[in-house]
């Protein structure tokens, strides 16, 4: 019998209905993983393994009634750290926050919970979500799945081990420039940043989206359904968006090719190899394929930085005195680049980011699709606070990823290779505003269609 660990959320759904396998017994499989790798990833912040068996005891019942509570019942599933659970404390992921003890869920967990899925737990993060990796002066350091000397990326590095070793195959991330995708590229996982707003937020903020994680293309829109729908909490959520149903090939799409950001690091060529090769699939399913040369630049990337510096160095400097040295030290640094800073160039890096707002809307224009890779290089040591180690090159790294943050187009990952020492590479899949469910198509497609020798065969255990 299959590892009820390794399954989809869809095949997991299939088996509660027939009977041939309850919530009760997925929710002990995953436990047993969690327990077996946990000690090694550090993929959690919070839980709670009673209250989850408890939780898949109820869904057991209902299934067995034949009344799920909702499309995910009897789901396991993990929250990041910054998505408020009624109780759970919020720490931000640095050891220097005292952190905040919401009364209320927000509205991603309050809506899991509605839907019957067990919340296994909440997912750890860097500090404050600034670094694309594992690294945190609270939590210490998590590790990738597929190899512990290696990062899972960040900054939802908790849900990306998780989804990743088979702890459930539904995880929330956030990302405000890439932090769900960077994880989704550098742990070979599907993932999707959806349209902005059209998931609802307890805290907006410029860029930041909540989105889907998991090991299966098709599974993300199952979570996307329960998880989308405006929030009065949230003033920048999005009505609820009826969108075409997406035709099942990319056959006559317009699919826009972009080899290169425009700023930032340099595509590594093995890198680079993967996605012309997922490029070429594409084109051999029928799609149109159009050049897109990068439309970032250097001092748009500088200045989007720098505002991030200045957001970062103003939570810095809240924190009191006793407690501010606990911040991780490459953090502190990094804040330190935003001091100085009068209010006319911050005025400048605001419009900066409005510039590559307009200049990305622009760019994908007439595109269906927009292919690249998700990030310039493949996975580094799981030490290194950014792909760069411990030096400060500020965001070179997300010139691919951060623009559709900003322009609010969704925008989602897909693996699409590996390099030759093992590291997953994956393709990273845009769309225009509210074509959601176009992007989760051309990845379930894509999905359907890459060689064998881009499949990942999960590091979960049991066959």
């Amino acid at each position: 019998m299959t590892n009820p660990a390794r399954l989809s959320a869809a095949e997991l759904l299939r088996r509660y209905a027939t009977g041939a396998l309850t919530p009760t017994q997925a929710h002990d499989a995953v436990q047993a993983e969690i327990e077996r790798r946990e000690p090694v990833l550090n993929a959690f912040w919070v839980r709670d393994a009673s209250a989850s068996a408890a939780a898949a005891e109820q869904s057991t019942k209902r299934w067995a009634r034949g009344e799920p509570a909702g499309p995910l019942d009897g789901v396991p599933v993990t929250i990041k750290e910054n998505l408020a659970r009624a109780g759970v404390p919020m720490p931000a992921g640095n050891a220097a926050v005292a952190p905040v003890l919401p009364e209320r869920d927000s509205p991603v967990a309050a809506r899991l919970a509605a839907t019957g899925a067990i919340i296994l737990g909440s997912t750890v993060m860097p500090d404050w979500g600034m670094l694309s990796s594992g690294v945190s002066s609270l939590h210490g350091i998590t590790r990738s799945p597929w190899n512990p000397d290696w990062t899972t990326g960040g900054s939802s590095s908790g849900a990306g081990a998780a989804a990743a070793a088979g702890f459930g195959p539904l995880h929330v991330g956030t990302d405000i420039g890439g932090s769900i995708r960077l994880p989704g590229t550098w742990l070979g996982l599907a993932t999707l940043k959806p349209t902005g707003g059209l998931i609802p937020l307890d805290a907006p903020y410029l860029g930041r989206a909540a989105g889907p994680m998991g090991r299966s293309a098709d599974d993300l829109g199952l979570l996307l359904g329960v998880l989308a729908g405006p929030d009065r909490r949230d003033w920048t959520a999005l009505p609820t968006v009826t969108e075409p149903t997406p035709a099942p090939s990319v056959a006559g799409l317009r699919v826009g090719v972009q080899r290169a950001a425009g700023a930032g690091m340099d595509v590594d060529a093995e890198v680079a190899a993967a996605t012309d090769a997922a490029a070429a699939i594409f084109a051999a399913g029928g799609a149109e394929l159009v050049d897109l040369a990068g439309f970032f630049t250097p001092e748009l990337l500088r200045r989007l930085d720098l505002f991030w510096r200045v957001r970062s160095l103003h939570d810095q400097r809240a924190l009191p005195a006793e407690r501010a040295e606990r911040t991780l030290p490459f953090i502190q640094r990094w804040v330190a680049g935003g001091a100085g800073v009068d209010g006319l160039e911050l005025m400048a890096c605001y419009n900066a980011i409005i510039e590559l707002q307009s200049r990305t809307i622009a760019a994908t224009d007439g595109l269906d699709l927009i292919i690249s890779p998700v990030a310039p290089v493949a996975a580094f040591p799981a030490e290194w606070p950014m792909p760069f180690g411990d030096q400060d090159l500020g965001m070179a790294h997300i010139g691919f990823t951060a623009p559709y943050n900003m322009s609010g187009q969704p925008a989602g990952t897909i693996n699409c290779g590996f390099t030759s020492d093992g590291r997953p590479i994956g393709l990273q899949v845009a769309g225009q505003r509210f074509a959601d469910r176009a992007v989760l198509a051309a990845l379930t497609w894509f999905e359907n269609h890459r060689p064998a020798t881009a499949e990942p065969h999960w590091p979960i255990g049991g066959s």
